[in-house]
C-alpha cells in the first residue's frame, strides 16, 4: 500500500518541546478600529508579548508581524485572534505557518480553534494546504485548456495590434508635414510614437525629407513643384544654326 505523502512546507515535525513561551499578533485594517478585543483574548490565551499591526492584511510589509517573527523562537507559539488577522490569503497563510513549522515554531488560531502543535491541528493545516495546491492546479490547468482553445481557432495570446493599416497609411501621409511632429501625429492617430518607429521603418528618411524641405527660403517651392513648373513654361524658339 502507498504511503500518503503530505503536502510540501508543512511536512516539519512538530515542536520537539514547547517552551510555554506564547506570542501574540493583532490586527486591524484602519486607525479608526481598536484592537481592545484582539488584544484582551490574546491576553487571556496567556500571551506573553503583543504586537499589533494597524494596516491591511493585503500589505506584505507589515512591521509589527515581521517583529513578531523574528521575536520567536524554537518551541514558542504564535498565537492569534483569528486566521485573518494573519493574512486575507490561504496560499500566504499556508507559507506563514510553513515556515513557523520548519522553525520549530507552533501557531494557533484562536477564533477557528486550530493549535498546529496537535494532531488534529496539524491534520487541518494539510487540508488546507492540500486545496491550495488543488486551487492552483485548477487555475494552471484551466489557463493551458482556454489558449490551446484559442491556438485552435487562430487566435493567439499577447497585446492586440493597434497600428492598422489605415493608421500606417494615414501617418504616411502626415509625417513629411513640417507643421506635424511625431507625438503630435501618434497622439492625433490614439497610439504611440514608438508604434510609429516600428511599424514605419522608413520613418527617418521621411522626416528628413520634411526637415530639407523646412530649410528652405520662405516661399521657395519643393523640387517636385519647381519641375512641375517648368514642364508648364514654354520652350524658346533655337535661332537658326544654333546648336541644340
Amino acid at each position: 500500500m502507498t504511503a500518503l505523502t503530505q503536502p510540501p512546507g508543512l511536512a516539519g515535525a512538530e515542536p520537539a518541546e514547547l517552551t510555554g513561551i506564547r506570542i501574540g499578533y493583532a490586527r486591524v485594517s484602519t486607525g479608526g478600529q481598536k484592537l481592545d478585543r484582539q488584544v484582551d483574548a490574546l491576553t487571556a490565551a496567556g500571551c506573553r508579548r503583543i504586537f499589533a499591526d494597524r494596516q491591511s492584511g493585503k500589505d506584505t510589509d507589515r512591521a509589527e508581524l515581521r517583529a513578531a517573527l523574528e521575536f520567536l523562537q524554537p518551541g514558542d507559539t504564535l498565537v492569534v485572534p483569528a486566521l485573518d488577522r494573519l493574512s486575507r490569503s490561504l496560499q500566504d497563510l499556508i507559507t506563514t505557518v510553513a515556515e513557523l513549522r520548519r522553525r520549530g515554531v507552533g501557531f494557533t488560531s484562536l477564533h477557528e480553534a486550530l493549535d498546529t502543535t496537535t494532531p488534529g491541528g496539524r491534520l487541518v493545516f494539510h487540508v488546507f494546504a492540500a486545496l491550495a495546491e488543488f486551487i492552483r492546479e485548477l487555475i494552471v490547468t484551466g489557463t493551458r485548456e482556454g489558449l490551446a482553445a484559442a491556438r485552435e481557432r487562430g487566435r493567439t495570446g499577447g497585446r492586440p495590434v493597434v497600428a492598422t493599416p489605415e493608421i500606417i497609411a494615414a501617418a504616411r501621409d502626415l509625417l513629411p508635414n513640417p507643421a506635424h511632429s511625431i507625438t503630435s501625429i501618434a497622439r492625433l492617430l490614439g497610439v504611440s510614437p514608438g508604434t510609429l518607429y516600428n511599424h514605419i521603418p522608413d520613418l527617418r528618411e521621411l522626416r528628413q525629407a520634411r526637415a530639407a524641405q523646412a530649410a528652405l527660403p520662405a516661399g521657395t517651392p519643393s523640387a517636385p513643384l519647381v519641375a512641375a513648373v517648368g514642364d508648364l513654361l514654354p520652350v524658346p524658339a533655337q535661332r537658326p544654326g544654333s546648336k541644340s
